[in-house]
């Protein structure tokens, strides 16, 4: 790819966004790049630079961008109407290939978002056991809600089990319903439970805590824990559903929970997550099946809508296709051991961590088991980003998503873009 160019109009933009969104963009993330157009691994900005493309939308688009197949359906569907308010072929079809696809799916709730989702599903847990109280790991993301935003990202290390808020404008009360636990650490899962069994509603976790990797029987005690307590486990899917696995982290891990959260890839590229579980626990949905007393009221506007499920629907089909998992992780293999080659070679203080389909550079030597021991060398894990972006490789903070477009050219372009950018910032710090 030639050198990067900035156009006038570019510039203007980012003033112009400057000007009316706060902080200059969409949400709290990266802004250096104005995204104009995206196709298969790769996106261009509005001044044309071309880049190969890891953060594929946040995660949705793991088949690639504009995949022809599901920009043909979506022209399609979107023809006859985007939305009804009402149930339509296509929700009703992916429901259907979900509760096929997902072990604990014996029945599907869509909603717009995997906020939503993780909301709702704690709600669920909640409204099943009488009980209030829930139990997250530290780090682990479930969301925007107020009970997803404790102990995500704290500033300073708390004491188990007390939540630290991770935005202005929690209530203090809320804090009284939230357990923290550090993720891997079941002996302190089981102490918490023990002590709180009459309160506690369930346990929620993502099966793959943004990329560090459950320990050999973790989720398995997890799972024991709850059934031998009378708790739900409620695994967050968002990112790991139909990504690990086209059952996803269930499947891959072996592990089904009472419930999950599912969003990004069922959605092909449109705003739709899902909560997904037993028909016994998602009869609280259902008035008639529960009463008054059990019924949990759920409304979204576009939930389900016939666009965003026509395009995941799509996408699940090209998922489903022989070798579309292979190749995913032969990619991100691919990335992950020539990453660690060069780290290696540079004598750097950091390693690889994740799976195939998603993973990241640590600058850590320690053993990267949680959330405390995952912070590494912040400053050096931005300026490689930066570096990275410098030379066409874009990605986001802390990942890297594999899609089916992802080509061995791109493979070779970043492991030659990273193994310069190394160098550079050994430059850097030497100097």
């Amino acid at each position: 790819m030639p050198a990067q160019t900035h156009t006038d109009a570019e510039r203007e933009l980012v003033e112009l966004a400057r000007r009316v969104l706060p902080a200059g963009g969409f949400g709290n993330v990266s802004h250096e790049v104005i995204v104009a157009a995206g196709r298969a691994g790769r996106v261009w900005d509005v001044s044309g630079n071309e880049y190969v493309d890891y953060l594929l939308g946040s995660g949705p688009m793991i088949v690639g961008h504009a995949h022809p197949e599901v920009v043909a359906v979506v022209q399609e569907v979107a023809a006859n109407g985007t939305t009804f308010f009402a149930n339509n072929p296509h929700g009703i079809r992916l429901a259907a290939e979900i509760v096929e696809a997902v072990p604990c799916a014996e029945k599907v709730r869509f909603v717009s978002s995997g906020s939503e989702a993780d909301l709702y599903a704690m709600r669920l847990a909640r409204a099943f056991t009488r009980r209030d109280k829930i139990l997250k790991f530290e780090g682990g993301y479930h969301g925007m809600s107020d009970y997803g935003l404790m102990s995500l990202a704290p500033k300073r290390a708390g004491n188990f089990p007390q939540p630290i808020p991770d935005s202005a404008g929690i209530p203090k009360s809320l804090r009284e319903e939230v357990l923290v636990a550090p993720f891997n650490d079941l002996d302190t899962v089981a102490s918490l439970v023990r002590g709180h069994r009459s309160e506690l509603a369930g346990i929620i976790v993502e099966p793959l805590q943004r990329l560090i990797p459950p320990r050999p029987g973790f989720l398995e005690g997890l799972r024991k824990l709850t059934q031998d307590n009378g708790l739900l486990l409620i695994f967050d899917e968002v990112v790991t559903g139909f990504r690990l696995a086209y059952g996803g982290a269930q499947a891959y891990y072996g592990v089904t929970p009472d419930v999950c959260t599912l969003g990004k890839a069922i959605g092909g590229g449109f705003p739709l997550a899902a909560i997904a579980g037993r028909a016994d626990i998602m009869a609280h949905f259902d008035k008639a099946a529960v009463g008054e007393d059990g019924f949990m009221l759920q409304i979204g506007t576009l939930s389900g809508n016939p666009v965003a499920a026509a395009a995941g629907l799509k996408t699940l089909e090209i998922l489903k296709r022989p070798g579309a998992y292979e190749r995913i992780f032969a990619t991100g293999r691919a990335l992950m051991e020539g990453y660690a080659d060069i780290l290696k070679r540079a004598r750097v203080k950091a390693q690889v961590v994740g799976d195939a389909p998603m993973f990241d550079i640590v600058f850590t030597e320690r053993e990267v088991k949680d959330y405390r021991s995952a912070i590494g060398d912040e400053a050096a894990m931005k300026r490689c980003n930066a570096l990275l972006r410098e030379r066409g490789v874009l990605k986001s903070e802390s990942k890297y998503y594999i899609s089916l477009a992802h080509t061995e050219e791109d493979v070779r372009f970043t492991l030659d873009a990273f193994a310069a950018s190394i160098a550079e910032l050994g430059r850097a710090r030497a100097a």
